[in-house]
This record gives structure tokens, C-alpha cells and sequence, in this order.
């Protein structure tokens, strides 16, 4: 994975830069908080409306793709069942994210938003947990269509840059056939970034993958509405964490962007969840155009960018 790792690198800045602006979905709120500033990444005030992390880390999304680096580099044999041990240990039962868990569950009856100190686990973890304590061979969630499971098979795809076993990892986190379509879809942009071609997302429409027709189908009709305004039309297509709406906004936020610092900056003013987009486009301009595109002082500011560059 070492040729590859600034991809990684890529994903995992743009969701520490976009952090303490993640699930804000108030655009006039949001608005009003960057307002006047220069630059609104890796934000010392967190603004997140549920949660707050230290400021260099990431949200949930980016943390289990971390976490499969992570057993990766431990041992490049048996990662499935070592992935799944490290889910249960990273954010399973005595982990900070599942006293938040338990902390949410008590404040149900109040109203208004939980505000948690601490990291906050997404749907398809907490459906994985389950699942792989009860001994499922497939373990991911399936109520919810989101970006876990790309995420969680980054890692493993940048190292064996193999589609079908990569699809088989998708499926441990996140097992709905909306969120697979989608995560696969992002692989093979990548995957076209990696290998030198000038426009990945010309090359995947002329893919004829079935599993692929409506995608294609949807990134014709945002290619229409390049020049609109991208805070405005995320709003129109998806500002949530769920497919198909992160896909098709971080796909118009790309052919909109010149490179991933405007990149980044635009998913973030879009607000909503960003963060699961950011994974998306800084993973594919950082692919595109190489671990130069990704501003230094970024980088700095992460503090998974230190465990990446050992």
C-alpha cells in the first residue's frame, strides 16, 4: 500500500479538516459561522450540533478506515477476522463510543438535540457489533445506506486493488446493495485516478456494469449543472449521509473543483454531512493528482497524517 498511501492520506485530512464543521445542516447557520474567514478548516471551535472530538481527528467514518489500515499494517494475512475483532475492540463494549452510545439512548427522552463529548458511532457499527457477536458471516448493517463501508475498505483496496475482494470487505461494515453499488462506484474512480487517466469520471460512465446504470445515469444529469452553485445544489441533491444523495453531491462538488484544497473547502460550505464526502473527494483528488494536491499545513493538522507518514 506504501505507493498508495497518500490516498489515504487525502481521505483521512479532508475529515479531520471538515470535522468541526460536520452535520451542521443549517446552511445559513453554517454561513454565518465562516463568514469573514479566511480559511474555515480544522475550525478550533467545534460546531458540530452532535458531537466533539479533539481538533486533528476524525469523525466515525474516517476512524474505521483507520482502523483497517491499521490491521493491515499489523499483518497483511487472515485481515477479515482481525478487522473484526478490532471493530468489537476499537468501538464495541468498554470503548469511548459505546459509552456515547449508552450516554444518547438515556437522553431520548429529553428534548432537543444529544450533544455528546466524545467520538459518536454511526448505524452500520453498531449493526456490525451485533452482527459479529452473533457470529454472522456477513456482519454489515443493513438499515442504513451510508459510507461506512467504503470508508472501512479504503485501506484494503489501496493495498490489493482487488474490486472483488474489496466489495467482500464493503459487506462486513455495510450490507445493503445501495451502499455497495456506491462504494464500488467510488473504487473504480479512484482506481482510475490511480492509473494516470485525465478524466475518471468520463472513463466510468463507459463502464457497462449493470449494478452501474443508474449512477452513470445520475452523474450524466450533474454534469448538466457543473457551473451552478455547489452549496445550492448539494442542497438539491443530498446534503445527508445517505446514498445517493453524498455520492451525487461529492461527484458535482469534483467536476466543479480545480484541485483538493477548493475541494474540500466547497464540501465543507455545502455543511451537512461533509464528512463522509470529504473521505470521498479527498481520497479521489489526492488518487488524481497525487499527495502534492493535499496542503502541507493540512496535513500538520491531522493527527492520523503522523501514524501514515511512520
Amino acid at each position: 500500500m506504501k505507493n498508495n498511501l497518500h490516498v489515504l492520506l487525502g481521505a483521512s485530512v479532508a475529515d479531520a479538516a471538515a470535522r468541526p464543521l460536520h452535520w451542521v445542516y443549517d446552511q445559513k447557520k453554517l454561513a454565518k459561522i465562516i463568514k469573514n474567514k479566511k480559511e474555515f478548516v480544522f475550525l478550533k471551535k467545534n460546531h458540530c450540533p452532535f458531537y466533539k472530538v479533539k481538533l486533528g481527528l476524525t469523525s466515525g467514518y474516517n476512524d474505521v478506515a483507520q482502523l483497517m489500515y491499521k490491521t493491515i499494517r499489523e499483518s497483511p494475512e487472515h485481515i477479515e477476522t482481525r478487522f473484526k475483532k478490532n471493530i468489537v475492540k476499537h468501538f464495541g463494549p468498554g470503548s469511548k463510543y459505546w459509552k456515547n452510545l449508552h450516554i444518547r439512548k438515556k437522553y431520548k427522552k429529553v428534548k432537543g438535540r444529544v450533544f455528546i463529548n466524545g467520538p459518536w458511532i454511526h448505524q452500520n457499527i453498531i449493526e456490525t457489533i451485533d452482527n459479529i457477536k452473533k457470529r454472522k458471516k456477513i456482519t454489515g448493517g443493513k438499515k442504513v445506506n451510508e459510507s461506512d463501508g467504503f470508508c472501512a475498505a479504503l485501506p484494503y483496496f489501496l493495498y490489493f486493488r482487488d474490486f472483488k475482494k474489496t466489495a467482500h470487505i464493503v459487506s462486513l461494515v455495510a450490507n445493503t446493495k445501495k451502499s455497495m453499488n456506491y462504494a464500488m462506484a467510488k473504487f473504480y474512480l479512484i482506481n482510475f485516478a490511480l492509473l494516470g487517466y485525465k478524466d475518471p469520471i468520463n472513463e466510468f460512465l463507459r463502464l457497462k456494469i449493470k449494478s452501474f446504470k443508474s449512477i452513470q445515469s445520475d452523474i450524466k444529469k450533474i454534469k448538466k449543472m457543473k457551473s451552478l452553485n455547489h452549496t445550492k445544489i448539494t442542497k438539491k441533491l443530498g446534503m445527508a449521509c445517505s446514498y445517493p444523495g453524498t455520492f451525487n453531491s461529492s461527484i458535482h462538488c469534483i467536476i466543479s473543483s480545480s484541485n483538493y484544497q477548493s475541494a474540500i473547502s466547497k464540501t465543507i460550505r455545502a455543511g451537512g454531512c461533509n464528512c463522509s464526502r470529504s473521505n470521498f473527494i479527498g481520497a479521489y483528488f489526492s488518487a488524481l493528482k497525487g499527495e502534492g494536491d493535499i496542503p502541507f499545513n493540512w496535513v500538520t493538522r491531522s493527527s492520523f497524517s503522523k501514524s501514515l507518514l511512520v
